[in-house]
């Protein structure tokens, strides 16, 4: 199988929502399941059934959580350098409006463009990849073709 790139970061994270799952989340649903089976009728029992799809929802996700963290590789960007790569700290500029941006690119299980981690899968990342401070870069995106300058790249 093939490797899932992670950042150390990354890798708490999804231990920890799995730390979670197991020992905060599943608990309580298992409970909430007894209890709303307590209240009698099965078929016509609206809590029971929500009970249960939560739960299901739960176990699927914890299958799927401890799949990625047996398959992830954490990569440190403290020990990379040159050019832009996974784990990349990058800051570029919109040649039209001037507006900055910056973002680290991380894998796809950790990636949040709201905290500016960017999706090495990604339009904009599969462009920046092997680039350097100071080239150009031209973007498809589904507005259109986005010309940004590469700042600044760091490996923190």
């Amino acid at each position: 199988m093939e490797k899932i790139l992670t950042t150390r970061a990354g890798h708490i994270a999804l231990n920890a929502e799995l730390k979670n799952l197991k020992s905060v989340e599943r608990p309580a649903i298992i409970q909430a399941v007894a209890e709303a089976r307590e209240h009698g009728d099965l078929s016509e029992n609206a809590e029971y059934h929500s009970a249960r799809e939560k739960h299901s929802f739960i176990e699927g996700r914890i299958k799927e959580l401890e799949g990625i963290l047996s398959l992830s590789e954490v990569i440190d960007p403290k020990t990379l350098s040159g050019g832009i790569k996974f784990g990349a700290t990058v800051t570029i500029v919109d040649e039209d409006t001037d507006e900055e941006k910056t973002y680290q690119i991380v894998g796809q299980y950790e990636a949040d463009i709201e905290r500016g981690l960017l999706n090495i899968q990604s339009p904009i990342a599969r462009a920046l990849i092997a680039k350097e401070e100071g080239d150009s870069v031209t973007v498809r995106t589904p507005g259109g073709e986005k010309s940004y300058e590469i700042l600044k790249v760091e490996f923190i």
